[in-house]
């Protein structure tokens, strides 16, 4: 091997063992304490967006870290009017209909599950393919009627935190509108036919976050991407909109208010896995990034 062709193995085995490193370091732990010389500790705490009751007890250590905070960053503005704006771009506005992309038979079984959800007739027609694989998500039986997220917005709220979103709703119906038409389409076929199974996957990713194992909720990710082969650069390509870039975008708007201290940071704990996750982006501009709980 020439010296040229021995220093790029050696680059890119040094790139690879730091990745490795980089995932393992993140590989577990909801609560992280993020610190810089001159200013007050901030935190990121990795949520999980359901209502299932094992969840929705905010643990000890999360609620001092609160208690210490002076600003609380959610994913998503959960205000007055972003759920109404969200409905207005989930339909379609110029004489396109959701029926116009699949079969009849496809359609039918759509329609059933949006309809059993309390969706209008005439709404569902004009569905956009993104809102309906959002509306036919299953929720398990049990469930409260108020998510970890909207919890942790009621105890900043009560804390008089200052509240902030790291998105914003038109930026958040972007992210949606930007996943291309065929994964779209492909992912709501996919999720009709194996409606079950992929219901059966909310299990191991509350076990998993219970655990507070976020490797182990990446690969529930990962097993769901892999189910059928066909459909793995979808899922693949889902993941990187929804989840990964969006991951990027949340670091930089985040990086003031880090160097500015005390801020608690609610976003998925699907966000904080990895050399691509929130945490290693973080660490990049410099802050120190420990496990908490």
């Amino acid at each position: 091997m020439g010296r040229a062709a021995a220093l790029i193995a050696a680059g890119a085995l040094a790139a690879l063992v730091a990745a490795e490193a980089a995932a393992e370091k993140y590989a577990r732990g909801l609560l992280w304490r993020v610190s810089r010389a001159g200013a007050p500790a901030s935190h990121v705490f990795g949520t999980i967006h359901l209502a299932d009751p094992r969840v929705l007890q905010i643990p000890e250590p999360v609620r001092k870290a609160l208690a210490a905070s002076r600003t609380y960053f959610m994913e998503v503005p959960f205000w007055e009017g972003h759920a109404h704006r969200m409905f207005e771009a989930a339909q379609y506005d110029d004489g396109r209909r959701l029926r116009a992309h699949m079969d009849e038979e496809t359609f039918a079984r759509v329609r059933a599950l949006l309809a059993a959800r309390g969706i209008a007739e005439d709404v569902i027609e004009r569905l956009k393919p993104w809102a309906a694989l959002a509306n036919i998500a299953v929720t398990p039986a049990g469930y409260e009627s108020e998510t970890l997220d909207e919890r942790l917005l009621a105890a900043a709220r009560a804390a008089r935190l200052r509240i902030q979103a790291l998105e914003g709703t038109e930026e958040h119906i972007a992210v949606f509108e930007g996943i291309p038409l065929d994964t779209q389409l492909a992912l709501l076929r996919h999720t009709v036919e194996h409606r079950d199974w992929l219901a059966a996957m909310i299990e191991p990713t509350v076990q998993a976050w219970l655990a507070r194992d976020l490797a182990a909720i990446r690969s529930v990710h990962r097993r769901v991407a892999s189910h059928t082969p066909a459909m793995a650069p979808h899922y693949e390509r889902f993941f990187r909109h929804v989840v990964d870039h969006r991951s990027v975008v949340m670091a930089h708007r985040l990086h003031l208010p880090l160097r500015a201290g005390g801020a608690f940071v609610a976003v998925g704990a699907a966000h904080l896995y990895g050399r691509s996750g929130l945490l290693a982006l973080i660490a990049k501009q410099g802050y120190r990034v420990e496990r908490v709980y």
